[in-house]
C-alpha cells in the first residue's frame, strides 16, 4: 500500500518531486505510526464491510477503525463482533487483496484474546486494537490482554489508547492521570503505535458540541488537554509517541454564520474555483484548518467519520518542497556541530540544533506522504484525488 496509490501513476510524477514510499502491514512500527493518515471509523455491524474496506482502499484510505464501542448500540455488541468474524472471513478469501491498516475498537480486555481466537487465520489482515477511555488503572488490561492475543496468535498486533476520559478533562486530576497513561503505554512502548484523542467525549463533559466555524482549538477547555497532551506524551525526545488529530463530524452545512475560511487565490491559480465551492459546502474549509492546526500543536493523522474526510487529510500531510529542502539542509552530515544556515528559498533561518527534531520528523512524513514538486501545492493534490 502507498498513500495516493489510488491516483495513475502518470498523475503522481506530475504531482510529487518523491513519491510516498509503498509499505505494507509488517513495516517498522515508526513508519506505519506517520501513515496511519485520516483513520476512517465504521460501526463494525455493517452487513457488507469487505465491500466496504475494498472500496475504501480503492480511494486512498490506509488505515480503518472497525468499531464495537460507541458508534454501536448496547444491544449489538455480539451481532457486531459475529459480522466482524464473517467480514474478515470474506476478506481472506479473496485473492491478492491487500486491505488497509485494520484496528477493531472493543469494549472491554477480553473480547481482544476471544476476537483472535474466532478470527483464526484471517488474523493476518489485522493490525491491532483501539482501547477506548484509556487512563492507567483501566488501561493496563487491555493492554495484557493485547500481549496475550499475540502470542497466542503469533501476530504482531498493535495498541491504539483513545484519551477521552474526564479525568484527563478534569485540570486538577490531569498531570496525574497523564503520568499514570505515560506509564502504562511506556511498559508496553513496543505495542503502542498511537495515542489518539477522544475530542467528543472531552466536549460532552461540559455539554459542548464545536460547530463547523469552529475547530477543537477554539474550543479552550479542549485546546488546553491537547497542549498538556503533546506537552507530556509527544514529546521529540525519544520518550513520546505519534498523537492523533480529533475527528471532524461535519460533511455537510446547511448555514454559515461566518466567512468561508479558504482563500480564492490559490484555486484561482490552479482553475479549481469549483473545487473550493465543493470544500465549503460540505464545511471543509473548517476541517483543512483544523487540519493545518493539529500539525502546528504536534498531531499527526487524524479520525475520520466520512470517507470526503480522507484526502484533505492526506494532501496537507504531504510535505512541501521547502520543508523537504530545509529538512534535508539541517540533516546534512557536515552540519552535526550545529551552527545557523540560510533556507534554500532564501526566506528564512534554519538553525541546526533547535530545528533538527522538526526536520527528523518531516523526513519520515515525507516517507509517507511524498513531496510535493516545487510548484503543487495542496490544491493540486485535492483535485487529482476528488472525483469530479
Amino acid at each position: 500500500m502507498r498513500h495516493f496509490g489510488h491516483i495513475a501513476p502518470e498523475v503522481r510524477q506530475r504531482l510529487f518531486h518523491r513519491e510516498p514510499s509503498a509499505f505494507t502491514a509488517d513495516a517498522p512500527a515508526r513508519l506505519l505510526a506517520a501513515a496511519l493518515g485520516a483513520t476512517l471509523y465504521s460501526p463494525a455491524t455493517r452487513p457488507r464491510l469487505a465491500d466496504d474496506i475494498v472500496k475504501q482502499a480503492g480511494n486512498g484510505v490506509i488505515s480503518m477503525v472497525l468499531c464495537l464501542e460507541d458508534s454501536i448500540d448496547d444491544a449489538d455488541v455480539a451481532d457486531g463482533e459475529e459480522n466482524l468474524v464473517r467480514q474478515f472471513a470474506d476478506l481472506a478469501a479473496r485473492p491478492g487483496l491487500e486491505p488497509p491498516l485494520l484496528f477493531i475498537r472493543v469494549r472491554a480486555p477480553e473480547q481482544i484474546p476471544d476476537l483472535v481466537r474466532r478470527l483464526g487465520p484471517a488474523t493476518r489482515l489485522l493490525s491491532g486494537f483501539v482501547l477506548p477511555k484509556f487512563a492507567e488503572e483501566r488501561g493496563i488490561p487491555f493492554l495484557e490482554a493485547l500481549s496475550a492475543a499475540e502470542a497466542e496468535s503469533g501476530r504482531r498486533l498493535f495498541a491504539m489508547p483513545v484519551l477521552e476520559s474526564p479525568e484527563l478533562l478534569y485540570r486538577e486530576s490531569r498531570v496525574e492521570t497523564l503520568e499514570g497513561i505515560f506509564r502504562a503505554v511506556d511498559k508496553y512502548r513496543d505495542r503502542v503505535l498511537a495515542l489518539r484523542l477522544g475530542v467528543t467525549d472531552f466536549c460532552s463533559s461540559y455539554g459542548l458540541r464545536r460547530a463547523p466555524d469552529m475547530t477543537a482549538y477554539d474550543v479552550q477547555v479542549v485546546a488546553s488537554v491537547i497542549a498538556d497532551v503533546v506537552n507530556m506524551l509527544g514529546r521529540a525526545d525519544g520518550t513520546g509517541f505519534t498523537v492523533t488529530g480529533p475527528v471532524w463530524e461535519y460533511f455537510r452545512v446547511s448555514e454559515r454564520m461566518f466567512k468561508p475560511q479558504l482563500r480564492q487565490s490559490p484555486f484561482l491559480e490552479v482553475q479549481a474555483v469549483g473545487l473550493r465551492e465543493r470544500l465549503i459546502e460540505h464545511a471543509m474549509d473548517g476541517l483543512l484548518r483544523e487540519i493545518s492546526l493539529d500539525q502546528a500543536n504536534g498531531l499527526l493523522g487524524k479520525t475520520c467519520i466520512h470517507p470526503s474526510h480522507v484526502l484533505p487529510v492526506h494532501a496537507l500531510s504531504v510535505v512541501s518542497h521547502e520543508e523537504y529542502s530545509d529538512a534535508q539542509d539541517i540533516l546534512r552530515p557536515d552540519r552535526d556541530g550545529g551552527g545557523v544556515l540560510r533556507s534554500a528559498y532564501t526566506n528564512k533561518m534554519n538553525e541546526v540544533k533547535p530545528h533538527r527534531a522538526w526536520a527528523e520528523r518531516t523526513l519520515l512524513r515525507a516517507e509517507a506522504f511524498g513531496v510535493a514538486h516545487e510548484d503543487v501545492g495542496f490544491v493540486e493534490l485535492l483535485a487529482a484525488g476528488i472525483p469530479g
